[in-house]
Protein backbone atom coordinates (compact mmCIF):
# COMPACT_ATOMS: atom_id res chain seq x y z
CA UNK A 1 0.00 0.00 0.00
CA UNK A 2 1.50 3.57 -0.80
CA UNK A 3 -1.59 5.68 -1.40
CA UNK A 4 -2.42 7.82 2.13
CA UNK A 5 -5.73 6.26 2.93
CA UNK A 6 -8.94 8.27 3.56
CA UNK A 7 -8.86 8.92 7.19
CA UNK A 8 -11.46 10.66 9.55
CA UNK A 9 -10.86 14.57 9.89
CA UNK A 10 -9.97 15.60 13.69
CA UNK A 11 -12.24 18.41 14.27
CA UNK A 12 -10.35 21.75 15.25
CA UNK A 13 -13.24 23.06 17.22
CA UNK A 14 -15.89 21.31 18.66
CA UNK A 15 -16.63 19.76 21.98
CA UNK A 16 -13.87 17.51 24.26
CA UNK A 17 -15.80 14.53 22.93
CA UNK A 18 -15.83 14.64 19.31
CA UNK A 19 -12.28 16.41 19.27
CA UNK A 20 -11.14 13.14 21.35
CA UNK A 21 -12.75 10.61 19.71
CA UNK A 22 -11.58 12.63 16.33
CA UNK A 23 -8.24 12.15 17.78
CA UNK A 24 -8.41 8.05 18.68
CA UNK A 25 -9.94 7.45 15.46
CA UNK A 26 -7.62 9.20 13.31
CA UNK A 27 -4.69 7.17 14.99
CA UNK A 28 -6.68 4.00 14.66
CA UNK A 29 -6.87 4.60 10.77
CA UNK A 30 -3.20 5.23 10.77
CA UNK A 31 -3.04 1.78 12.10
CA UNK A 32 -4.85 0.15 9.63
CA UNK A 33 -3.07 2.12 6.99
CA UNK A 34 0.90 1.37 8.68
CA UNK A 35 -0.23 -2.79 8.65
CA UNK A 36 -2.05 -2.73 5.32
CA UNK A 37 -1.29 -4.31 2.39
CA UNK A 38 2.00 -6.02 3.69
CA UNK A 39 2.58 -9.86 3.45
CA UNK A 40 2.33 -12.07 6.20
CA UNK A 41 6.24 -12.79 6.52
CA UNK A 42 6.25 -8.75 6.35
CA UNK A 43 4.08 -8.71 9.24
CA UNK A 44 5.92 -10.99 11.19
CA UNK A 45 9.51 -9.48 10.44
CA UNK A 46 11.62 -8.10 13.62
CA UNK A 47 13.41 -5.12 12.49
CA UNK A 48 14.32 -4.48 16.00
CA UNK A 49 16.13 -6.73 18.91
CA UNK A 50 12.73 -7.41 20.25
CA UNK A 51 10.69 -10.56 18.78
CA UNK A 52 7.64 -8.83 19.90
CA UNK A 53 7.91 -5.73 18.28
CA UNK A 54 6.15 -6.71 14.64
CA UNK A 55 3.43 -5.20 12.82
CA UNK A 56 1.35 -8.39 13.61
CA UNK A 57 2.44 -8.13 17.32
CA UNK A 58 1.05 -4.62 17.62
CA UNK A 59 -2.05 -4.94 16.14
CA UNK A 60 -2.49 -7.54 18.53
CA UNK A 61 -1.75 -5.63 21.06
CA UNK A 62 -3.71 -2.24 20.24
CA UNK A 63 -6.93 -5.04 19.57
CA UNK A 64 -6.09 -6.24 23.54
CA UNK A 65 -5.46 -2.63 24.97
CA UNK A 66 -8.75 -1.23 22.99
CA UNK A 67 -10.82 -4.45 24.13
CA UNK A 68 -9.51 -4.25 28.19
CA UNK A 69 -9.50 -0.48 29.06
CA UNK A 70 -13.00 0.33 26.82
CA UNK A 71 -14.70 -3.37 27.24
CA UNK A 72 -13.18 -4.45 30.44
CA UNK A 73 -12.70 -1.30 32.82
CA UNK A 74 -14.96 1.56 31.38
CA UNK A 75 -17.64 -1.71 30.03
CA UNK A 76 -17.51 -3.96 32.82
CA UNK A 77 -17.09 -6.82 30.67
CA UNK A 78 -15.05 -10.18 31.68
CA UNK A 79 -10.98 -9.65 31.38
CA UNK A 80 -10.76 -13.18 29.20
CA UNK A 81 -7.18 -12.12 29.01
CA UNK A 82 -5.31 -11.98 32.99
CA UNK A 83 -4.94 -15.88 33.59
CA UNK A 84 -2.90 -15.57 29.76
CA UNK A 85 -0.90 -12.30 30.78
CA UNK A 86 -0.34 -13.92 34.19
CA UNK A 87 1.44 -16.88 32.78
CA UNK A 88 3.41 -14.66 29.26
CA UNK A 89 2.60 -10.66 30.30
CA UNK A 90 3.50 -10.34 26.38
CA UNK A 91 1.57 -13.22 24.80
CA UNK A 92 -1.02 -10.63 23.06
CA UNK A 93 2.24 -9.72 21.11
CA UNK A 94 2.96 -13.65 20.22
CA UNK A 95 0.99 -13.99 17.15
CA UNK A 96 0.21 -17.61 15.83
CA UNK A 97 1.83 -18.24 12.51
CA UNK A 98 -1.33 -19.14 11.06
CA UNK A 99 -3.51 -15.73 12.56
CA UNK A 100 -3.66 -13.59 8.79
CA UNK A 101 -2.83 -10.16 9.25
CA UNK A 102 -6.18 -9.23 7.17
CA UNK A 103 -8.06 -11.56 10.13
CA UNK A 104 -6.02 -9.13 13.22
CA UNK A 105 -6.70 -6.13 11.42
CA UNK A 106 -10.38 -7.17 11.17
CA UNK A 107 -10.69 -8.32 14.72
CA UNK A 108 -9.16 -4.78 15.33
CA UNK A 109 -11.64 -2.81 13.51
CA UNK A 110 -14.22 -4.49 15.26
CA UNK A 111 -12.86 -4.21 18.78
CA UNK A 112 -12.69 -0.43 17.94
CA UNK A 113 -16.45 -0.01 16.55
CA UNK A 114 -17.06 -1.84 20.03
CA UNK A 115 -15.23 0.56 22.13
CA UNK A 116 -16.74 3.45 20.45
CA UNK A 117 -20.31 1.83 21.50
CA UNK A 118 -19.09 1.71 24.99
CA UNK A 119 -17.90 5.43 24.88
CA UNK A 120 -20.65 6.67 23.56
CA UNK A 121 -23.39 4.88 26.19
CA UNK A 122 -20.80 6.65 28.91
CA UNK A 123 -20.36 10.57 29.81
CA UNK A 124 -16.71 11.59 29.80
CA UNK A 125 -17.17 12.37 33.39
CA UNK A 126 -18.55 8.80 33.99
CA UNK A 127 -16.45 7.33 36.63
CA UNK A 128 -16.03 2.97 36.56
CA UNK A 129 -13.50 1.83 38.71
CA UNK A 130 -11.48 -2.03 38.45
CA UNK A 131 -9.59 -3.30 40.77
CA UNK A 132 -9.62 -0.95 43.24
CA UNK A 133 -8.99 2.10 40.77
CA UNK A 134 -11.19 4.79 39.82
CA UNK A 135 -11.30 6.23 36.37
CA UNK A 136 -13.35 8.34 34.55
CA UNK A 137 -14.40 7.52 30.87
CA UNK A 138 -12.44 11.04 29.99
CA UNK A 139 -8.97 9.47 31.35
CA UNK A 140 -9.78 5.93 29.33
CA UNK A 141 -9.97 7.84 25.89
CA UNK A 142 -7.33 9.78 26.89
CA UNK A 143 -4.97 6.86 27.35
CA UNK A 144 -5.90 5.18 24.56
CA UNK A 145 -5.20 8.16 22.32
CA UNK A 146 -1.43 8.26 24.03
CA UNK A 147 -1.50 4.52 23.74
CA UNK A 148 -2.75 3.78 19.83
CA UNK A 149 -0.03 7.19 18.58
CA UNK A 150 2.54 6.10 20.43
CA UNK A 151 2.44 2.60 18.55
CA UNK A 152 1.65 4.59 15.35
CA UNK A 153 4.90 5.72 15.89
CA UNK A 154 6.39 2.12 15.96
CA UNK A 155 4.32 1.08 13.02
CA UNK A 156 5.33 4.19 10.79
CA UNK A 157 9.20 3.21 11.72
CA UNK A 158 8.47 -0.58 11.00
CA UNK A 159 6.64 0.22 7.79
CA UNK A 160 9.30 2.05 6.20
CA UNK A 161 11.56 -0.88 7.18
CA UNK A 162 9.55 -3.00 5.48
CA UNK A 163 8.97 -1.48 2.33
CA UNK A 164 10.11 2.14 2.81
CA UNK A 165 6.35 3.45 3.13
CA UNK A 166 6.34 7.07 4.92
CA UNK A 167 3.99 9.61 6.03
CA UNK A 168 2.04 10.70 9.54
Amino acid sequence: MTERPQRPQVPLTGGEREILTGLLDYHRATVAWKAGGLTEDQARRAHLPSELTTVAGLVAHLTLNEGFWFGVVAGGEEDTWEEVLEQDPDAEFRVPADTKLETLLADYEKQCAHSREITAAHGLDDEVTHKGETFNVRWVLTHMIEETARHVGHLDVLRELTDGLTGE
